[in-house]
Order: structure tokens, then C-alpha cells, then sequence
């Protein structure tokens, strides 16, 4: 990949209604987006820089930029896994050396990659922070069948009741971040499966796994801000029966890969997540969907508008992306 031509933006697009999690909200996607030009050809990738981990736009910006001069010399991607640490920077600029790999080779992604062809699948759909009334709401209207319910305060075993109440039939996903209540878990834990919980993910703190050594429960439970790339895979699977695989923190699609088959090798489950963003960083993640067992790409479903050329998201079902998008 000599002679490149390697473009970096900062993207700020507002959000349709604020997104809460325990940690705080945000009302704008924050993301970073390069693209790596030959001339003929071009790849892009966009990131999601997490506060969570000390990332920021400008220092996500600055580690791209530091690598600016052997990008456009011709840095491979698999010097590139090396050359960046983990996190957000890795993975917009690995996305876009897949992308413009497959624009190269004339195939897809999914081909160069050995995966199979993508079609269809189901998505979670995030239901945000808030009071029980108010989730019970945002789970009246939201598309699908499978609800991702965002936890992590007083009342969370109330909200997990008013939205079963709205959506008896629906399937949910507790998600923690990290702000589940010690005390309260196990009799969260006792009510799940009887309201419809298939999956709770990550309920307490990094480095605070140890809680979940004395599973099994009615519902398996999924790592998430504990899990970051492929080496965790064997000391997660004594903690958790399955993982998050996002590329946001994995450091792009190549890794996120290898997180999935080291989950596989090691018996967990697999769910392919996202941060919030536009189709451009899904994308990557959907060709990976057909190896998980749940995807929870909703991202661009909370953009006031997203990229053109988008991910088609219908009743919570997503189209895999065309090559116009990515890949």
C-alpha cells in the first residue's frame, strides 16, 4: 500500500434523543473517520474514541497522525496490529486497509477474510437509561423483538418489570456497565429469566469478575468493558459464558476476528457490539454477525442522520452493508 493518500475527520453528528447509560449520556456521536486513497481505490473506517478508556478525539487524532508518514509509505495491516495499541485509533485505520484491500482485489471482505457470505440478522435494540415508566415507553416503540435495557441504578429490577409489562413477548438483554448493585444482583438475577432476560452483560466492574466465579444463574452472562482483545479470551471464560467482541476496542476488525475464534476454541458465546455511531463503523462488525450468537449493532438507529449508502435496518432486522458502504 505505497503512495497513499491518508485522510483524517472529526465527526460529530447529533443524536435523535440522548443516550444514557449508568456512567452518564451523551446527545452527540463523537467519531473519528480516515480513509486511504491509492488513486484508484479508496478505503474508509470510523471510530468511536471511549472515554471509558481514556480515549479522546485528539488523541485519537494525534496517534493517527503520529503514524501518518508510514501509512503513506506503505504500512501493512498486519504491521499496523503492532505499530497502534488496541482502541479506537487501530480500528478506524484497520477497517479502512480492509476496505481498500477488498476495492483492490475486485472481492469482498467476507471472501478475503474466509467468512461466510453475510445475510440478514437480528439486532438488539438499545433501550436507554432512565426511570422505569420511561424505558417502558422507549420498549412500546421500539423495532424487533430483542431489547437491550440499559441498567445500572436504584429500581433496576422495576424497570426490568415495566418494560416485560410493555413487551411481554420481547427478548432482553441486561446490560450493567458495570453499575449493578452487589446486593441486589441475585434477586435481579432470580427475576430475569422469568421476564424474558436471555443474556446479562457485564454487571460489575472490571477487575471485579471474581463475583461471578460461583455461576451458573438462570441467564449466562457476557463480558464486556472486561474484555478488550483476544489475550483476555482464556481468563474471561472462568468468569463469564460469553463475550462482547466490539471493534472500537479490539482495535479494528482483524483483531475483533481473532477475539471471536478464541472465544469459540475456549466454549463461550459470542455477541458482536457497537458503540454508537454511523453504518461506516457497523459495518465491519455485521460481516461478523454470522458468526455470533447475538449482534447488537443498533449504532446508526440513534443518528439524527446517518452516512449515505447506510445499513438497511428494518423491524430490527440489518441488511448486510453493500460495497458502496464498506467492505
Amino acid at each position: 500500500m505505497r503512495n497513499l493518500r491518508f485522510e483524517i475527520a472529526r465527526v460529530s453528528t447529533p443524536l435523535r434523543a440522548a443516550f444514557a447509560i449508568s456512567r452518564g449520556a451523551k446527545t452527540h456521536a463523537e467519531t473519528v473517520r480516515v480513509r486511504l486513497s491509492d488513486g484508484t481505490n479508496a478505503g474508509r473506517g470510523e471510530c468511536v474514541p471511549y472515554a471509558r478508556y481514556g480515549e479522546t478525539v485528539d488523541s485519537v487524532v494525534a496517534a493517527l497522525e503520529n503514524l501518518r508518514g508510514a501509512v503513506e509509505a506503505g504500512l501493512g495491516r498486519d504491521a499496523l496490529q503492532s505499530a497502534l495499541p488496541a482502541g479506537a485509533a487501530r480500528c478506524a485505520l484497520d477497517c479502512a486497509m480492509w476496505d481498500l484491500e477488498a476495492k483492490r482485489a475486485g472481492r469482498p471482505v467476507w471472501q478475503l477474510a474466509g467468512l461466510p457470505e453475510p445475510k440478514p440478522f437480528e439486532t438488539a435494540v438499545t433501550i436507554s437509561f432512565a426511570e422505569p415508566e420511561g424505558m417502558a415507553e422507549a420498549a412500546k416503540a421500539a423495532p424487533g423483538t430483542l431489547l437491550k435495557l440499559k441498567l445500572g441504578g436504584e429500581g433496576d429490577l422495576d424497570r426490568l418489570r415495566a418494560v416485560h409489562a410493555a413487551r411481554p413477548g420481547a427478548r432482553l438483554i441486561l446490560d450493567g456497565n458495570e453499575g449493578l448493585a452487589a446486593d441486589a444482583y441475585p434477586a435481579l438475577v432470580a427475576a430475569a429469566a422469568r421476564l424474558g432476560a436471555v443474556l446479562i452483560e457485564q454487571p460489575f466492574p472490571a477487575g471485579k469478575d471474581e463475583q461471578l466465579l460461583n455461576r451458573p444463574g438462570p441467564v449466562a452472562v457476557c463480558a464486556d468493558e472486561s474484555a478488550h482483545t483476544s489475550a483476555d479470551i482464556q481468563t474471561l471464560a472462568r468468569s463469564y459464558d460469553a463475550v462482547n467482541v466490539k471493534l472500537d476496542k479490539a482495535g479494528g476488525f482483524t483483531e475483533a476476528l481473532a477475539m471471536v475464534h478464541a472465544a469459540r476454541r475456549s466454549g463461550m458465546g459470542v455477541m458482536i457490539g457497537c458503540m454508537v455511531a454511523s453504518s461506516l463503523s457497523m459495518a465491519p462488525a455485521a460481516l461478523l454477525a454470522s458468526l455470533a450468537d447475538a449482534a447488537d449493532l443498533d449504532g446508526p438507529l440513534w443518528l439524527a442522520e446517518d452516512i449515505g449508502d447506510g445499513l438497511i435496518i428494518r423491524e430490527g432486522i440489518i441488511s448486510p452493508p453493500t460495497a458502496a458502504l464498506w467492505g
